[in-house]
């Protein structure tokens, strides 16, 4: 599967890399239009869920070219799974997306027992996915990204010292917003799409409350944020928990003095059919000229 999305794509290498964890993923890099033609060292963005993203984002390098925007120039780098794990990509993410110790929502309880009654899953589909979200280490795969990926890509391609920003959507948008709070280097900017912030008792809102108040003038890395209508005024109310949720993540940030570091849009999207609109919206708002 990742061979035959690398084949797709314009201007795109793939490759994979062994973590030190134990764990493959796998890696596409796609660089803009006149890349090939210039010495100018570019900033990178990481795109979190390869198997999915790669073929909604990647595409999207070309923006650079829009004369109706001003998107600066940028190298995508999307990481996902390698070999057989591609097919997994929806369990894995559950273990390298969520940070360690988040708990388990009773929405998302149950929203999983609505799908075990109704036949979309299966007893045993529910009882793993609840081990997989037992068992989550989103602090690990932070640290592969920054210090074992990062300088691999930096040893492979021309790339800047600054800029570079990290997107996530749904537990990548979870994993984004917790790389933010952390103040992951090397990333200036970070785009959390819809992120999975699933319960009142998150421990997000712990990381938020743990930052020092600061002045409104003073700037740090920018966060953009973003959700969809449908999510928050739809039916289904595991999505109507989480849109509420990052309202208040919204609401206790710029109560710390961080508005002027975070943005936040509203899409016309659903859940599943919002990312690209998502990641376009972080482009546009992060990554100007």
């Amino acid at each position: 599967m990742s061979e035959m999305l690398h084949g797709c794509l314009a201007d795109t290498e793939y490759f994979e890399v062994d973590a030190r964890s134990g764990h493959r993923y796998g890696v596409w890099v796609t660089t803009p239009p006149g890349y090939a033609e210039s010495t100018e060292p570019l900033p990178l963005i990481y795109v979190m869920d390869g198997n999915w993203t790669v073929g909604l984002t990647a595409p999207l390098v070309v923006v650079q070219a829009d004369p109706y925007l001003t998107i600066a120039p940028y190298i995508q780098v999307t990481v996902g799974y390698a070999g057989e794990e591609a097919a997994r990509w929806a369990q894995l993410r559950n273990r390298d997306l969520v940070p360690p110790g988040e708990p388990v929502s009773d929405d998302m309880v149950a929203t999983l027992t609505a799908a075990r009654d109704s036949g979309a899953m299966t007893q045993a589909q529910v009882d793993t996915f609840l081990a997989e979200v037992a068992d989550t280490h989103g602090d690990v795969f932070l640290d592969f990204l920054t210090t074992e990926l990062h300088p691999e890509l930096r040893s492979r391609f021309r790339v800047s010292e600054s800029g570079h920003g990290l997107f996530g959507y749904s537990y990548g948008g979870l994993f984004a917003l917790y790389a933010w709070l952390r103040g992951a280097c090397p990333f200036a900017t970070f785009g959390a799409g819809s992120p999975g912030v699933a319960g009142t008792n998150s421990q997000i809102f712990e990381l938020v409350d743990a930052l020092p108040n600061r002045a409104p003038d003073e700037a740090g890395a920018q966060l953009h944020v973003t959700f969809n209508e449908a999510e928050l005024l739809g039916s289904v109310q595991l999505y109507r928990a989480m849109a509420r949720n990052v309202l208040l993540v919204v609401e206790q940030l710029q109560a710390k003095g961080r508005s002027s570091d975070v943005s936040t849009a509203l899409m016309q999207g659903t859940h599943l059919t919002g990312l690209q609109a998502s990641f376009l919206s972080y482009l546009k708002t992060t990554h100007g000229r």
